[in-house]
């Protein structure tokens, strides 16, 4: 893990510190998190893509609802699916409750890096246990808890960042 820095006291702490480190780890675990996927066969999986396969969820979705999902408008949604149809991560097909929609549903590939994902996140936390301990690790998630509002797990961050 990183070598440890030096703990600044209270009042040397800027405001913006905080939304940093707390980015920086989101973004150290998913940069590694893709590297193992990479090592798996999912060289072209980008993080937004989890999103979306997320949104797609297992029974399927058409590309409005996976829009709705992400946050983002039918159009960039369904750009979205294309780029995960040609990568063999979904596929499109008849929606059998209604024959005029198409229904966009997982295939083995896309069940496959999202099986890798929940895997390769657990060894990751694995890794900060073992390097912070497991009491450390266990009062960050509950004091993340504590302060995160209730309805934060949501799809829509690619939306949310180009907004």
């Amino acid at each position: 893990m990183a070598e440890r820095r030096a703990e600044p006291s209270e009042g040397d702490v800027p405001g913006f510190e905080l939304p940093m480190l707390l980015f920086a780890g989101f973004r150290s675990i998913i940069d590694e998190l893709h590297r193992d996927l990479a090592g798996h066969g999912h060289v072209d999986v980008r993080p937004a893509y989890g999103y979306a396969l997320q949104a797609v969820g297992r029974d399927g979705a058409t590309a409005s609802e996976i829009g709705r999902r992400l946050g983002v408008s039918k159009q960039a949604a369904g750009k979205t699916v294309e780029k995960l149809e040609g990568l063999g991560y979904v596929e499109r097909i008849g929606d059998p409750r209604d024959g005029r929609r198409k229904l966009v549903r997982l295939t083995a590939r896309g069940v496959d890096v999202l099986v890798r994902s929940a895997e390769g996140f657990d060894r990751l936390r694995a890794r900060w246990v073992e390097a912070l301990g497991a009491d450390r690790v266990r009062a960050m998630e509950a004091d993340l808890r504590t302060m995160v509002p209730s309805d934060a797990f949501r799809l829509d961050v690619p939306g949310w960042f180009d907004d």
